[in-house]
């Protein structure tokens, strides 16, 4: 039975870049979606700068979009139980205000 499990598993070579692998910085998150997708923005927002850029965006699908929340919960928890918890930054008193729309549904991160 093992052996068939092996048989049946497929193994994906991913390759990264060494440009990619420089990863870019974030620290703002949009999230819409549509009923066959979820559109994710990453953005970096500068203080005193009234605009922003979108670094990157990741369209998934909404199956994806599940399992990345349960990869992040994992991990989440994996550093936690490494580091400590982490603060909840919705605890406390919000620094800034984003009046951003794209004009698509909404959502939040």
């Amino acid at each position: 039975m093992e052996d068939e499990n092996k048989e049946n598993e497929q193994q994906i070579n991913v390759e990264l870049s060494e440009e990619m692998a420089e990863g870019v910085y974030s620290n703002l998150a949009m999230i819409a979606h549509s009923n066959s997708e979820f559109i994710l923005d990453f953005i970096r927002l500068m203080p005193g700068v009234p605009r922003a850029k979108v670094k990157a965006r990741i369209i998934i699908t909404p199956e994806h979009a599940k399992r990345l929340i349960a990869a992040l919960k994992d991990n989440i928890q994996k550093y936690e139980d490494q580091y400590g918890p982490i603060p909840n930054s919705q605890d406390s008193e919000p620094t800034f205000n984003f009046p951003i729309s794209f004009g698509g549904p909404g959502g939040e991160a």
